[in-house]
């Protein structure tokens, strides 16, 4: 069976409002037509897609089934086009790239400025994450390069070579916080202070939780869990909360005078950043050229 490519985008946008009337008005084409081409797709796949209810269009189990193949084939065929645009010497295109905050801080955009200095018409799209929203990412193929600290290689997920770097994290604190004063800390010197951190199941988490467990100590008291990094540094900097942040996510608060890395016996730890991506599929152009320049940043140091 050989399936459409309209048809299959006319597919998923049905699916993702819900109703022909905004799915038509989004393609710019007839309610009409719009249901005789989910009608031809029905009738080629030899099941139906949709239930037709008063209030729009739910997916049956066959849908269900079909919705992750038509996302990848979609995907597949926008970076075909890109692809050919940039041999036609258009050179337009999306890169789609994942990354851990404190890639963000400095190597991602290092590589970016390469790319667009010598390819500006493309566009980039940056998921900012940690470990387990990037391997989503890039198994649902919203982005074609990752690049993390703990992701696991497997039979669809594989690592980059020539493309690592390595950062140091820290245990920190406002420079007002009353664990400044006391000098030299020990971990047992954390106790019974606030933390805020990424949630339960991320890199920096357990790093945290390593550091406690290896001197016989209960975990930390995190009082609160959060994605967000802003939330994180305010946290920190305005209500007294401790936290674990890489050098490069905090250099700006740090040159202001805002927070700084607290000294604490064997709490500074170093990691390994690396790229990332699906072990199937070709990468597309914009995807290889922010990689060639990924590399180019990890061989400068």
């Amino acid at each position: 069976m050989t399936l459409d490519i309209r048809q299959l985008g006319a597919f998923l946008c049905v699916a993702h409002h819900g109703t022909l009337g905004r799915a038509a008005q989004t393609l710019n084409i007839t309610q009409p037509a719009l249901s005789r081409t989910i009608k031809r797709l029905e009738d080629q796949v030899g099941a139906p897609l949709f239930e037709r209810h008063t209030t729009g269009m739910v997916l049956t189990p066959f849908g269900h089934a079909l919705l992750p193949h038509a996302k990848v084939l979609q995907h597949e065929a926008d970076q075909a086009t890109e692809e050919i645009d940039a041999l036609r010497g258009l050179a337009k295109g999306t890169i789609r790239v994942g990354a851990v905050a404190s890639a963000i801080s400095l190597i991602l955009p290092l590589a970016i400025a390469r790319v667009l200095a010598r390819w500006p018409n493309l566009q980039v799209h940056i998921v900012e994450g940690v470990g387990d929203l990037l391997t989503d990412a890039l198994l649902k193929h919203e982005i074609d390069l990752a690049i993390g600290v703990s992701l696991t290689e497997n039979e669809a997920i594989c690592a980059i070579p020539d493309a690592e770097w390595h950062d140091t994290s820290d245990v920190i604190a406002a420079v007002g916080h009353p664990l400044r004063a006391r000098g030299p800390l020990q971990v047992t010197d954390l106790i019974g202070h606030k933390w805020v951190l990424p949630p339960q199941g991320t890199a920096p988490f357990a790093e945290v939780v390593g550091l406690f467990r290896e001197q016989g100590l209960p975990g930390p008291d995190v009082v609160v869990e959060t994605r967000s990094i802003i939330a994180i540094k305010s946290l920190v900097t305005h209500a007294g909360f401790l936290s674990w942040m890489p050098r490069p996510m905090y250099d700006a608060e740090r040159l202001a005078g805002l927070v700084q890395a607290l000294s604490v016996k064997g709490a500074p730890r170093d990691r390994r950043l690396m790229v990332f991506r699906r072990r199937q599929g070709v990468l597309s152009g914009p995807a290889v050229k922010l990689l060639d320049a990924l590399r180019d940043v990890a061989a400068e140091g």
